[in-house]
């Protein structure tokens, strides 16, 4: 079995997850969600960040507004819709319970 798939497959299934996490504390363009992901060492790819984003915004859980650059084109910032906050509050409750349940089952604590 190949290790490196299954971490891959694991970082993948949070992705959304930790990128609404990121734009609900404030507005951000792409670089800025990927740099917040690279410092807590969850690295992504451009090539997987932009698709996410685009599919988060066709599902309405995202919105965006154009920013005039004084270094270049304008730029896409990004903010949760209110659909976007109550999806985000879910995946928090998922992703607690997640967690309580696999700290149970690794720690034997059930």
């Amino acid at each position: 079995m190949d290790i490196q798939n299954t971490q891959s497959q694991m970082r993948k299934g949070i992705l959304e997850f930790c990128i609404l996490s990121i734009i609900k504390q404030a507005e951000a363009y792409p670089s800025d969600i990927a740099a917040s992901m690279k410092e807590a060492d969850l690295q992504i790819l451009e090539g997987t960040l932009y698709p996410l984003l685009t599919r988060l915004k066709n599902a309405n859980l995202l919105t965006y507004r154009w920013v005039e650059s004084v270094s270049g084109p304008p730029r896409k910032y990004f903010s949760l819709t209110p659909e976007g906050l109550e999806f985000l509050k879910e995946l928090e409750k998922t992703w607690k319970e997640l967690s309580f349940a696999v700290n149970q089952i690794t720690h034997n604590n059930f």
